[in-house]
C-alpha cells in the first residue's frame, strides 16, 4: 500500500470535530462498575482454553516533576520509598494475575507506562521483572517485544543497560520540543545532550527501536520553532516517531490550568506545523502509520501495515493482535476475552484491595456480539485503511452492506469529499482521508450519539 499523507485545510476544517483514539472499542466512557473482579476472573479463566498468548502491561505512575500538558495517571513525588510501597503491592497483584493464565501461554508483548517507569531504582527494576518471570512465561531475549517509556531526565546510560539486561527491546523517549521557551511554559525542562546520550546507548546496547514522542501546540511554539526541534530529531533518525496533538482540556487534567491560553498557538499555526511535520518527514523517508504515527519503511509498523496485520491497542499501534492483554498497577486497562477491565485509580483504594487479596478491578465492560463485529471494523479502518468486506462478512457471518446499510449512507458525504473511495469489495481511504480517519471510524461507532463527543479529543 501507498503509505503518504496528504493535508486539506478545507476539508480539515469541515471535519474538525472531537472524537475517540479508538484504543478500545467500545471506549472508556462505556466502562461501568456493574463489572466486577469476579466477571474478569471468570472471562481470564475461559481464554486459557484459546491457548493465545499474552501482553502484559505495568502501570508505573510516579514522576519527579509534573509535566502541565500530561493528560496520563500520575503521582507527583521526590520520595523515592513511594516506589517500593508501589512494588510491593504490583508484586501481589502479578501472583494474582499469574493464577488466572495458564503458564504455558508465552509473554509477546510487554510494557511498561507511567507517570515515569524509570522512576523505580535498578534493583527495582530488576525485581520487577524477575517476579514476573515467576508468574507469567517470558520469552527469551527478543523474541518478544518489550517495551519501556523513557524519560531522558530520569535515564542514563547504565540505567539503559539495566533495561536491555532485563529483556527490554524497544523504547519510547519523550521530547515534545528542545526549544527552551516552551519547556519552561510546560515545566519540562530537558537539554537535547540528555535525550541524545539515552538514544545514543540505547543503539549502543542493541534496542532494534528506538521512538520519539514529540508534541505540537504547546505554549509559544511557531511553526519555526518547532521546525528546529523536527530537524534535530531527524538527523539522529529515530525508527519511529509520534508527533501529538496538544489537547487543552483543563477542566479534566488539573496541571493543564497552569498552562496559559493565550500563549498557546491559534489553530491556523497548528496547522501550518502539522503540514510543515508532514512534508519533512516525508522528505526524511518515513511513512505515515496513522493517528500521529510515522515509522521508516523497514520498521515493524510499516511492514505490519503492508501486509495488513498492524493492530492497535491501548499501547497504540502494535504487531501482536493475537494477544489477550492483561494491565497491571492503577488505572491500567486490560483487554482479556470479550471484556475490557480497569483498574482503580488511586494508591489508597488499590492498596486496600490488594492487601486483601482481591483483584484492583473496579470497572470494565463485557462486549457483545455487535461490540466485537464493530471493534473489528473500526480496528480494520485505523490500521490498514482500507475494509475487505469479505473478510468481515466470513468472520462476522454477515451480509456487509445490510449489516452497516445506515453507516455506508452516512460516508457518502465523505466518499464526495475525497475522503475514501467504497467499491463492491469494500472500502479504501484515500491519501487526503487518511489524517481524518478518526471521522471515518466514528461512522462505525454505535455509542457515539449519546456521548456528544464532550469527553474527547479534537480529531486534529
Amino acid at each position: 500500500m501507498e503509505q503518504q499523507l496528504i493535508l486539506d485545510d478545507a476539508l480539515i476544517a469541515k471535519y474538525d470535530q472531537s472524537g475517540p483514539r479508538y484504543t478500545s472499542y467500545p471506549t472508556a466512557v462505556q466502562f461501568h462498575d456493574g463489572f466486577t473482579a469476579d466477571d474478569y476472573a471468570q472471562i481470564a479463566r475461559d481464554t486459557n482454553a484459546s491457548g493465545r498468548p499474552l501482553s502484559l502491561y505495568f502501570h508505573i505512575p510516579f514522576c519527579d516533576t509534573i509535566c502541565f500538558y500530561c493528560a496520563c495517571n500520575k503521582v507527583a513525588t521526590k520520595d523515592r520509598s513511594k516506589g517500593d510501597e508501589y512494588l510491593q503491592r504490583l508484586y501481589r497483584e502479578i501472583a494474582l494475575q499469574g493464577e488466572l493464565f495458564d503458564r504455558s501461554r508465552p509473554v509477546e508483548q510487554l510494557h511498561w507506562g507511567g507517570g515515569t517507569p524509570t522512576f523505580i531504582s535498578h534493583a527495582e527494576m530488576r525485581e520487577l521483572m524477575r517476579v514476573t518471570g515467576e508468574h507469567f512465561q517470558l520469552l527469551p531475549d527478543d523474541q518478544g517485544e518489550y517495551s519501556i517509556e523513557i524519560d531522558p531526565r530520569e535515564a542514563t546510560a547504565e540505567t539503559v543497560g539495566v533495561l536491555r539486561e532485563i529483556g527490554f527491546n524497544r523504547m519510547s523517549l519523550g521530547v515534545q520540543d528542545f526549544d527552551p521557551r516552551v519547556q519552561k511554559a510546560v515545566n519540562r525542562i530537558q537539554s537535547e545532550e540528555e535525550t541524545l546520550a539515552v538514544l545514543n546507548a540505547a543503539r549502543a546496547e542493541g534496542f532494534r527501536s528506538v521512538s520519539i514522542d514529540l508534541i505540537y501546540g504547546l505554549p509559544h511554539q511557531t511553526r519555526e520553532s518547532f521546525e528546529n526541534t523536527l530537524e534535530r530529531i531527524i538527523d539522529v533518525g529515530p525508527d519511529r516517531l509520534s508527533v501529538f496533538n496538544y489537547a487543552h482540556l483543563p477542566q479534566i487534567f488539573k496541571p493543564q490550568r497552569r498552562i496559559e491560553v493565550n500563549e498557546l498557538p491559534p489553530p491556523e499555526v497548528k496547522l501550518e506545523i502539522l503540514h510543515m511535520t508532514a512534508a519533512k518527514l516525508a522528505a526524511a523517508g518515513y511513512v505515515y502509520i496513522g493517528m500521529d504515527h510515522f515509522a521508516k519503511p523497514d520498521d515493524e509498523l510499516a511492514v505490519a501495515q503492508r501486509e495488513g496485520t498492524l493492530y492497535r491497542n491501548f499501547q497504540g499501534y502494535s504487531t501482536h493482535s493475537n494477544c489477550d492483554l492483561v494491565g497491571m498497577g492503577i488505572t491500567s486497562i486490560g483487554s482479556v476475552g470479550n471484556c475490557y477491565a480497569q483498574n482503580l485509580k488511586g494508591l489508597d483504594d488499590y492498596y486496600q484491595a490488594i492487601d486483601a487479596g482481591q483483584l484492583a478491578v473496579f470497572r470494565g465492560v463485557r462486549l457483545s456480539k455487535d461490540d466485537e463485529l464493530r471493534r473489528d471494523v473500526i480496528t480494520r479502518i485505523i490500521c490498514n485503511f482500507s475494509l475487505d468486506f469479505s473478510a468481515v462478512e466470513k468472520q462476522w457471518n454477515i451480509d456487509f452492506k445490510d449489516y452497516f446499510g445506515p453507516e455506508l449512507e452516512q460516508l457518502a458525504g465523505m466518499v464526495d469529499d475525497g475522503l475514501l473511495e467504497i467499491r463492491g469489495s469494500g472500502i479504501q481511504v484515500l491519501p487526503v482521508g487518511r489524517m481524518l480517519i478518526r471521522n471515518i471510524c466514528m461512522v462505525f461507532d454505535a455509542y457515539l450519539k449519546d456521548s456528544k463527543g464532550q469527553r474527547f479529543s479534537k480529531v486534529i
